[in-house]
This record gives structure tokens, C-alpha cells and sequence, in this order.
């Protein structure tokens, strides 16, 4: 677990993407989210955590946990209270679209096991809000009881962002705020590289976590992350 600290000079991180002027939604006069955003993109200004292929956005506020399957980081998980925002980003092609086929074959698998799901118009355009029988029981809650979850997608260029809101932020809007806002600043970073559509992008764990894992922690730059935030250790997930 480990969490965004403040610059080494004492300067508080650069401003979020919602204290920048933002243009509105047409019809709603509300801000419309420009992001999440493509690595070649004119990228607001902000704190982030470079995961490689994801570049997400953190503060004092949040824990980002990384998840792993197969012995390798799997998917990023912001941690916003008791709520949390799932990320994993994938190849897709240069024609787009693949939020539309997924968001069919999610639908159809939370009705397959027991759930229920529906279409909705969130922040980032067409998502899913879902009720699903956990897998695992939650504590205090009945074995069979639905939780709400939203799932959320962008296509960008040749590439495919879904982000998975749990806990009370699914269908509480002002504790899904935050999270929303981690979801619009992430910067998805493609490569150049040739990666069949739907592949997972690699995620990597940044050289200074690598080195605080291995005992090594290194001096902080100016400016920078000092990246001392193990008080408890790192916490990596391992998923079989």
C-alpha cells in the first residue's frame, strides 16, 4: 500500500484536472471529463504514479494497491475510503469500439451469474451499473446479497480503458466523485509496440517501489515523490 506524498521541497502536488478551466457538457452546464487521457495527448499537469503502460493519478487521500496474477501486476487499485477503482488498460484497434462489445459481454455475464445490470449515461459516456452476487461473502452482509458495481470504459487510440467502481462509491454519487476524478486523469500510455486487440498493456512497477521492495530505497530528487510510503509495506495482491 502506499500512497502520494508531497514534493521534497514541501510544495503541495500540482493542481487536479478539475482546478484547471474545463468545458462544459453541452446541454447540462455541467464540466465535461477530457480524460482519461492518451500518452500523446496535451496532459494536464498532476501527480501521478507511472505503472508503465498506466500513469495514475494519487494523493495523500487515496491507496493504490497492485494486484497480481501469474506472478505479474495484473490490475491497480485506487482505494478511496471503503470504495474502490479497478484499472487495466487493453490493445485495441485503430478502429475503436471495443467498449460496446465489452460492456455486451459484461452484461451478459453478470445476468449468467444471478446479477442484474443496466445502461446508464455517467461522466465518460455509456457505462454499466450492475448488482452482483459477490463471489466472496462481505462482511456483514448476507451471502447472497447484490452489490452494486459500475464499470466504466473508454476507447482511445488503440487502446481501451475500463475502470470497475466497488463498494458505496457505486451507487453513492458523492463518494464515487474522487474516484471519478482518478479515472479522468489517468494517461494510458499505448507504445508503439504491435499487442493483439483486447491484450492486456503491461503493467510495471516504478524503479523506486522496486527498490523499497528489494531494501534499497533511494534518495529522493528535488521536486519529486520521495517515495517512502511503506508504513505497513507494500501491498500487493496476488491473485490465483
Amino acid at each position: 500500500m502506499f500512497r502520494r506524498r508531497r514534493s521534497a521541497a514541501g510544495q503541495p502536488p500540482e493542481a487536479l484536472p478539475d482546478e484547471a478551466p474545463q468545458e462544459e457538457s453541452p446541454g447540462t452546464g455541467e464540466p465535461a471529463q477530457a480524460g482519461p487521457w492518451d500518452a500523446g495527448d496535451d496532459i494536464p499537469a498532476q501527480d501521478r504514479i507511472d505503472f508503465g503502460s498506466l500513469q495514475v493519478p494519487a494523493g495523500d487521500e487515496f491507496e493504490v494497491q497492485v494486484s497480481v496474477a501469474d506472478n505479474q501486476p495484473a490490475w491497480i487499485t485506487v482505494v478511496s475510503g471503503d470504495s474502490g477503482l479497478q484499472l487495466q488498460a487493453f490493445a485495441a484497434a485503430k478502429s475503436g469500439g471495443l467498449w460496446d462489445e465489452i460492456r455486451a459481454e459484461i452484461a451478459a455475464e453478470v445476468a449468467r451469474t444471478g446479477g442484474d445490470s443496466s445502461e446508464a449515461e455517467g461522466p465518460f459516456g455509456t457505462e454499466l451499473r450492475a448488482r452482483i452476487i459477490p463471489t466472496e461473502p462481505v462482511e456483514g452482509e448476507s451471502g447472497g446479497e447484490r452489490q452494486p458495481v459500475r464499470f466504466l470504459g473508454v476507447d482511445g487510440p488503440r487502446w481501451f480503458l475500463r475502470g470497475v467502481i466497488t463498494g458505496p462509491a457505486a451507487d453513492q454519487a458523492d463518494l464515487a466523485t474522487p474516484l471519478e476524478g482518478v479515472f479522468g486523469g489517468v494517461v494510458v500510455v499505448r507504445g508503439d509496440h504491435p499487442v493483439p486487440p483486447r491484450e492486456m498493456l503491461e503493467i510495471r512497477l516504478p524503479d523506486e517501489i522496486m527498490a523499497a521492495l528489494a531494501g534499497e530505497q533511494p534518495e529522493p530528487e528535488e521536486g519529486r515523490w520521495p517515495l517512502n510510503p511503506f508504513e505497513r509495506g507494500p501491498e500487493i495482491t496476488e491473485t490465483r
